[in-house]
């Protein structure tokens, strides 16, 4: 591998136009690709085959109304309650919005809440009926017991006549026969009036039941409503005929444009999360920042304007090949609105680590006075080479997200992969060809006055001391494992409106429906209940209440209304509002809850959707793989770092001083994420849980970037035992060999991702900070302290490994030390 980057990079240089020109063109086709194929990013994210989903996908087969995407469009005056003016300018919107793209439904808050006052009403006054109606069935049953005792009296004295009348002629005979057929008549009528104030009563009684049972569903349904008790807040309510998954970015905002065209005098308007989270940027000011002290670092580093620049040359150019082919598959594949970003991300900060990387090789080597092009094919052999391996571990770890079985966690990664790909190509071809143009300018006025001159870097011809080695340790540890502790109170979750920037459509939403009807109703719950077939209309109505009740009494419930019943009359759905919201340890309680529930009579199973239930759910799967991909990260590594440094000891070292500073990042995003410390300084004016794929993530990121520092310093260490060094002396002078880069590297990384803390999106600052935390830690202490302690501990055991695996074990030659036979200059 060593000779062939030789080859490669000495013929970029050569050729060097070509080669430059090539990469124009594939920037231009990559451009192209994009115009072409690029089809909207996603801000909705989704895990297949969860509760949710299921329920979800039932809805859509019985009831499809209810299954596309959902939002609300929150209208709060200024100044006291809304006007008779503002409420019929509200309205007009509303009637015009059904016309809007993808729009299923639009509900005009003040026809709803007349409407909810009317059934009110109505069950106020079929009260009253159905009370009068007893009434008078009473009556008219205490007229017929009148009646009925009359014809007894008759009766008796048409009896008693009977009785005197014995062996009377026949006349006298028939006129009490007479007189008995009056009677029978008169209770026939009586009986046939029986009968039909009885059915009366039937059907008054039925009437009272439904009339009952739809007074304990409004009962229960009382906490829910489109305009708030002082009248100052209405929520007008959007159906999407799309599901939440595929509505496309052009729908929403066409909503939010239709709502804000012609604002609403001494009114203000937001836009729940579903409408108004839009696609993030992918570059801003604080990335534009990032980039800038990175800049500062190369300037520093190197002494050089034109070799600062370069790295940042070739990283942009990287990523625009990279963003615009991942965007340029958006057409084809659902993509969330954080793959380009991670893309960018991970595109900057390797691309220029691994150009000065190489640059600083060939740097050294010209001012020993190797002949340019000849620098050049070294530098590609050795550290080129280098990061070819540093970048494949990263490309590994990237691509294994896709064993998540996550769909949108694996093309994160894939599109993060390409990125560093193409980060390690222009890093092994473009580079080179720019440096052969260049020539010696790549050096400063003074170092080129040096060139050929003996290094004035020093060799350590001392190890450091065994108590500093201890010391450095046990604090490095200590350190790692006191930011580690918040991490254990982790919480994860999606954004709510709370997080959205202050001000925006989305925050302001969230809190003026949290002001006027309660945090419950920024988390409202799609509740499915299975029905048995055969069902009539009361029975159905007996069966919501049965569900409603049971789902009332259930803690953390603040309200439950029937929505529908579907036309097979197969599911009964419900809108439940929790007492708390979205991101709340409550709500989440109240889902597992209600799933946990037996069918409610024995007969009616229940099922919990809702974005709050889906978000729990995509949490749950998250931290369900965690554990898996994080095992086989860690196997990942120990195999890579065998084979890299023929030893057992050194694998482990690294591994564990990964998962260290992994754990100690997942301390520091919880403390000021989750816990508040320090949010002021970064302008974050809300805490919440953790983004729920942010630990997944980072775990693929950290180890591969990581790796990329054990590499460079490591291999300092084994390349200088392996030419006789003592071991303990060896770790000083592999150190003291690589430290300037790797600390350079480390900021830069830092300074990048550091960029992304002040984005506009919670969810891409998260993953800023993430990143450049474990950067810092991981190359600041782990790299820097506790691995070269820990090797100058061991000793020569640090480089044991048994003789039948070294006999087995590849070759791999990371440092190019083959080169020295061929190019004796290296």
């Amino acid at each position: 591998m060593a000779e062939l980057l030789y080859r490669l990079s000495k013929g970029a240089a050569r050729r060097a136009w070509l080669v430059i020109v090539a990469w124009i063109a594939v920037l231009g086709v990559a451009g192209a690709a994009f115009a072409l194929g690029f089809g909207g990013l996603s801000s909705s994210f989704d895990i297949p085959g969860t509760a949710s989903s299921k329920v979800t996908d039932e809805l859509a087969d019985e009831l499809p109304d209810f299954a596309g995407a959902s939002g609300t469009v929150v209208f709060h005056a200024e100044d006291g309650a809304l006007t008779d003016a503002q409420r019929r300018a509200i309205s007009d919107l509303v009637a015009s919005a059904t016309d809007l793209p993808d729009v299923a439904t639009v509900n005009d808050p003040f026809v709803s809440e007349q409407q909810r006052q009317g059934q009110a009403q109505q069950v106020a006054d079929g009260r009253a009926q159905i009370d009068a109606a007893r009434g008078q069935l009473d009556a008219g049953q205490a007229q017929l017991d009148e009646g009925r005792a009359q014809l007894d009296a008759g009766q008796a004295q048409l009896d008693a006549a009977r009785a005197q009348a014995a062996g009377a002629p026949p006349a006298v005979q028939a006129q009490l026969d007479a007189q008995q057929a009056q009677l029978d008549a008169g209770r026939a009528e009586l009986e046939s009036q029986q009968e039909q104030l009885d059915a009366g009563r039937v059907e008054l009684e039925a009437q009272a039941e439904t009339a009952q049972l739809g007074a304990r569903l409004l009962e229960l349904a009382d906490g829910i409503a489109l305009v708030s008790a002082d009248g100052a807040t209405a929520t007008v309510n959007i159906a999407f005929t799309e599901p939440r998954l595929e509505l496309a970015e052009a729908s929403k905002q066409a909503v939010v444009e239709h709502f804000t065209a012609e604002p609403i005098e001494g009114v203000e308007v937001g836009f729940s999360t579903e409408i108004s989270q839009g696609v993030p940027k992918i570059l801003g000011v604080g990335e534009a920042v990032g980039v800038g002290v990175a800049a500062i670092v190369l300037l520093v580093m190197l002494g050089s304007l034109i070799a600062a620049a370069l790295p940042l040359v070739t990283a942009l150019v990287g990523v625009g090949v990279g963003v615009l082919g991942v965007l340029s598959l958006s057409g084809v594949v659902q993509m969330a609105s954080v793959t380009p970003v991670l893309g960018v991300m991970l595109g900057l900060a390797v691309g220029i680590d691994y150009a000065l990387f190489v640059l600083n090789r060939h740097r050294k080597q010209l001012l020993r006075g190797i002949e340019l092009h000849e620098s050049i094919g070294l530098a590609g052999g050795t550290a080129g080479n280098a990061v070819v391996f540093a970048g494949s571990t990263v490309v590994v770890a990237l691509l294994a997200l896709n064993i998540t079985g996550i769909p949108f966690l694996g093309l994160m990664g894939t599109a993060g992969a390409v990125c560093v790909a193409i980060a390690v190509l222009i890093a092994i071809t473009l580079l080179p060809a720019l440096l052969g143009l260049l020539g010696t300018r790549v050096l400063g006025r003074r170092a080129r006055a040096r060139i050929g001159q003996p290094d004035a870097v020093a060799t350590p011809t001392r190890a450091m001391p065994t108590w500093r080695a201890v010391t450095t340790a046990v604090v490095s540890v200590g350190l790692l494992l006191v930011l580690a502790v918040p991490a254990l109170s982790m919480r994860v979750g999606l954004p709510d409106g709370a997080s959205e920037p202050e001000g925006s459509y989305g925050q302001r939403a969230f809190e003026l429906t949290k002001d006027a009807f309660g945090a419950g109703a920024n988390s409202p719950l799609l509740v499915t209940a299975s029905l048995p077939d055969g069902l009539d209309e009361t029975e159905q109505l007996r069966a919501q209440v049965a569900v409603a009740e049971a789902i009332s009494e259930r803690e953390h419930v603040s309200a439950v209304a029937p929505i529908a019943v579907s036309d097979s009359g197969a599911i009964a759905a419900f809108q439940v509002i929790p007492t708390e919201g979205p991101s709340s340890v409550a709500t989440e309680d109240l889902v597992r809850d209600l799933r946990s529930l037996p069918p409610v009579d024995g007969e009616y199973a229940l099922g919990v959707a809702g974005q709050a239930a889906i978000n729990i759910d995509i949490s749950e799967g998250l931290v369900g793989i965690l554990p898996i991909y994080l095992a086989v990260v860690v196997g990942l590594s120990l195999v890579i770092m065998i084979v890299v440094f023929r030893s057992l000891v050194v694998p482990l070292i690294a591994t564990g001083g990964f998962i260290l500073s992994l754990f100690a990042t997942y301390g520091a995003v919880v403390a000021v994420f989750q816990w508040g410390w320090g949010a002021e300084l970064i302008g974050l004016h809300t805490t919440g849980p953790i983004l729920n794929f942010l630990p997944v993530i980072l775990v693929g990121i950290l180890f591969g970037l990581a790796m990329d520092y054990q590499l460079f310093l490591a291999s300092g260490m084994r390349e200088a035992y392996v030419h006789g060094s003592d071991a303990r002396l060896a770790v000083m002078q592999g150190f003291r060999a690589g430290r300037s880069v790797v600390i350079a590297a480390a900021l830069i990384m830092v300074s990048v991702f550091g960029g992304f803390i002040f984005a506009e999106a919670t969810i891409i600052r998260s993953m800023g900070f993430g990143l450049a935390f474990g950067i810092l830690v991981d190359a600041l202490v782990v790299r820097m302290l506790l691995m070269p302690a820990l090797m100058h501990l061991i000793g020569r055991g640090a480089w044991w490994l048994p003789r039948w695996l070294d006999r087995i074990l590849p070759d791999v030659d990371v440092e190019g030390a083959k080169l020295e036979r061929t190019h004796p200059h290296v």
